[in-house]
């Protein structure tokens, strides 16, 4: 999901190739309030890229419910009364009991398990460790029924529908501001499309409500807590977010994974997956005058929520004194300065666009300054979030050789203060503005990616921003790169993450010199060929892994490499393991 999400804060950069491109859109409103965008282009033949986003996140979410959009998006696969399971009445009844059992569960550990925590007589109210009597003998009639549930679930059958009938890529991404479901089917297959979507939105059906739990926890583990920096990056958010909802990822806090209810989920989903507050995305070769009577047919039967979505009321507070955090991790030293800065389609979010993508690249001040020149980083770059309702300006850098985050810190003031007080020159700006647009134009070639930017800005606060944007971007001058970079860089506006290497643990060079999101992802991957112990298994991934790395993109061949050599080592520490058993 982050790559996804990186692509399309690109995305967001990148608008169109100039102020004169128009993607031709078609908006249709449906009586209910769902919002389509509709554009049809044969450049991808028989082939349709359709998609749904729910304009909500986990800014919409409160503390106790932090991270329920995202386990929505998790449970929006387990299928309707007719998808997904043998017996809709067992299936029923047996979600019932299941729901009984948790609600005492529940109001053991926040009555009971809650008073013991505070009285310091347990250390976590929610480890099964520190169960009662009662506790142990709910968590095990709760274990069963679970079980017993497991009889009447088809498992994936929705995904499988799909794969049938010639599907691809169905998957779906939780952000801060945004939940998007999305797929690619054949033409001929739009319909079942606009039944399948319709159906899961009218009809959905919250199986393995408890089970999904477990893998939401797990998710958190290997992509934060196994992170070489996830856990002090979420901390990092935390303290730099005061008072906006921006606080916790969407992950998240695990005390209010374990607490959701039935209720929460039904109350949740009559305000924020009701079609007035969603927005379906249809891009690719179909006639419009055959999918849109079949749009108003499917989606048009979805009743508007009770309740309208209640506005983000909560602001963010004007940072007065710099924050820092000091961090030790198993990781490459690190450091990150981040500043509060303009929500998405701000005025000012043009000029820091262009700002960071001077910053950026193998010819951008970073790269030249830092990694080539001063040869004390690895890797330096800048960049911009610009969120519905608030966003911020990062630089972040690691280290390289003996240098130190404090050296790496001091050369971003060293490049900040250049801004400040030189205006880029003409031939920089124009030359950055080239670029933009030229990367602009591949990121319209794809329905796929077309769909996923429609949604994206849609949701973000309007999905004319990809025709507006390159205008806007184009007229940034070099006067307004060097009035944001007096406006919002304030030592009082500054938050600094400084990460050096624990104490006793020894670098890896190879992860090392990968980004942190790659690490990340390394990981995972590493952790989950861990629990394979099939040596033939295991060579035939690294097989495949090996025949595409020809045509895998530059950038990400270091970790496919990285995954090799581990994986290798692997296999041979199993055949000595063979060998001397």
């Amino acid at each position: 999901m982050r790559e996804l999400l990186l692509a399309l804060t690109v995305a967001a950069l990148l608008g169109a190739t100039s102020a004169a491109q128009n993607l031709e859109v078609r908006e249709l409103v449906l009586d209910n309030g769902m919002t389509w965008l509709l554009v049809p282009r044969t450049e991808e033949p028989n082939t349709v890229s359709a998609g749904w986003v729910a304009k909500v996140g986990s800014v919409d979410e409160r503390p106790g419910i932090t991270g329920i959009s995202h386990f929505f998006e998790h449970m929006m696969f387990k299928g309707t009364t007719t998808i997904g399971t043998r017996d809709p009445a067992a299936d029923a009844e047996l979600m019932d009991r299941q729901h009984a059992v948790k609600a005492r569960i529940n109001e053991l550990v926040w009555g009971q398990q809650y008073d013991r925590y505070k009285r310091g007589e347990i250390d976590d109210p929610w480890d099964p460790e520190n169960d009662t009597a009662e506790l142990r003998e709910l968590r095990a009639e709760l274990g069963e029924l679970m079980e017993a549930h497991r009889e009447t679930i088809v498992k994936n059958e929705f995904d499988s529908i799909y794969t049938n009938e010639g599907g691809s890529g169905m998957n779906a991404f939780t952000s801060e501001d945004m939940t998007f479901y999305f797929i690619n089917v054949p033409s001929n297959k739009f319909e079942l499309w606009c039944w399948m979507e319709s159906d899961r939105l009218d009809d959905s059906v919250f199986r393995e409500f408890y089970a999904e739990r477990d893998v939401v926890h797990e998710e958190r583990r290997m992509r934060l807590e196994s992170s070489p920096t996830g856990e002090l990056d979420e901390q990092f958010d935390a303290m730099f977010w005061m008072s906006s909802p921006y606080s916790w990822s969407p992950i998240g806090w695990p005390s209010d994974l374990n607490s959701y209810t039935r209720e929460d989920f039904d109350a949740y989903f009559d305000v924020y997956y009701r079609p007035n507050n969603l927005v379906g995305v249809v891009v690719g070769d179909f006639d419009p005058d055959v999918a849109v009577p079949m749009i108003e047919s499917y989606f048009g039967r979805l009743e508007r929520g009770p309740v309208t979505p209640p506005p983000v009321v909560t602001t963010e507070m004007p940072q007065v004194a710099e924050r820092r955090m000091i961090g030790d991790c198993e990781c490459q030293p690190q450091v990150e300065v981040r500043y509060h800065t303009v929500p998405f389609n701000h005025a000012d979010s043009f000029p820091l666009e262009i700002m960071a993508e001077v910053l950026n690249g193998r010819t951008g001040r970073l790269y030249k300054g830092l990694v080539e020149g001063a040869e004390i980083a690895s890797s330096a770059r800048a960049g911009t979030d610009h969120r519905k309702h608030a966003g911020y300006f990062s630089f972040s850098a690691r280290v390289k050789g003996d240098a130190g985050p404090d050296e790496l810190e001091a050369a971003w003031y060293d490049e900040l203060q250049r801004l400040q007080d030189e205006p880029v020159s003409p031939e920089e700006l124009e030359k950055v503005q080239n670029q933009v647009a030229a990367d602009s134009f591949r990121s319209l070639q794809s329905n796929g990616f077309i769909r996923l930017q429609l949604g994206f800005f849609a949701a973000s606060g309007g999905w004319r921003y990809i025709n507006e944007a390159p205008g806007r971007l184009r007229a940034v001058t070099v006067d307004d790169i060097q009035r944001v970079a007096n406006t919002y860089f304030d030592r009082t506006n500054r938050n600094v993450a400084s990460y050096t290497r624990r104490a006793g643990s020894a670098p890896d060079d190879g992860l090392a010199s990968l980004p942190p999101e790659a690490q990340a992802q390394v990981k995972m991957m590493l952790q989950q060929f861990e629990q394979l112990q099939d040596v033939a298994q295991l060579e035939e991934i690294v097989g495949r892994i090996e025949s595409g790395l020809s045509s895998m993109p530059e950038q990400k061949r270091p970790a496919m490499d990285y995954v090799v050599e581990k994986t290798k080592e692997r296999i041979e520490r199993l055949r000595s393991e063979e060998s001397e058993g």
